[in-house]
């Protein structure tokens, strides 16, 4: 007997593209903020840093709400987003990426922060001094040494974007074939009588994915060094 049902398959790989595409699409904006913040000196940094791990703190729900007002097709971004780009998010897998990758990006930074903080500034300069310009010093020195970090980042967020629930259904709705991941099928099990097969293999499942993803994010943490009494989560 099949494992899963072809429905829950289904859950599955919508589940896993949403976790991808919202990682995939928050990946630079995560590592332009990382770099800023490990980088950077200006007034506001405080602020920028608490708006950027806001959506962490915040009620899913609010976060959801936030991005219905800015990315409704009545909205002024999400009509142009529409118009030039032809992106939809409403009721559509894609607003569940997005909804998912709002929730990831701070767990993302963090991860990121703490990385580029680690690279020794030491070896930059000497690399500069060696003749090597600003991008082949961030291309051979300050990406490898990061590398780590990074893809602890990128595996930290898919555990956050599969788990995902409150700014989803908020946003993008809890519809079958089209937004509905994992929680939210989950939820929608949990309403339906005799269902409580389905509720523990999917929640079996996500328990896994969870799991398997915070490990290889603690592995890749210790084999970039960071954890001298400093974790990502």
């Amino acid at each position: 007997m099949a494992l899963l049902s072809a429905s829950e398959w289904e859950i599955l790989v919508l589940s896993l593209k949403v976790s991808a595409v919202a990682i995939g699409a928050s990946l630079p904006v995560a590592f332009a903020f990382a770099w800023v913040l490990a980088r950077w000196r200006f007034p506001g940094k405080v602020l920028l840093d608490a708006l950027v791990h806001l959506p962490l703190v915040l009620p899913p729900v609010v976060t959801g709400w936030l991005l219905l007002l800015a990315f409704a097709t009545d909205a002024p971004l999400g009509r142009f987003l529409n118009n030039t780009l032809g992106l939809t998010f409403l009721f559509r897998w894609t607003g569940a990426a997005l909804a998912a990758a709002v929730m990831a990006l701070p767990l993302m930074v963090r991860a990121m922060r703490l990385s580029i903080e680690n690279v020794d500034p030491r070896l930059e300069q000497a690399a500069r001094t060696l003749g090597a310009g600003r991008w082949r010093t961030f291309t051979a020195i300050t990406l490898p040494l990061c590398a780590n970090g990074i893809f602890a980042a990128l595996v930290l967020g898919f555990a956050r974007s599969i788990g995902e629930f409150g700014a989803t259904i908020t946003f993008a709705s809890n519809i079958p074939g089209e937004t509905q991941t994992l929680p939210l099928a989950i939820y929608s099990a949990l309403q339906v009588p005799g269902a409580e097969g389905q509720v523990t293999r999917l929640a079996v499942l996500s328990v896994l994915l969870s799991l398997g993803a915070l490990v290889l994010s603690e592995w890749l943490v210790r084999r970039s060094g960071q954890d001298k009494g400093r974790h990502v989560v």
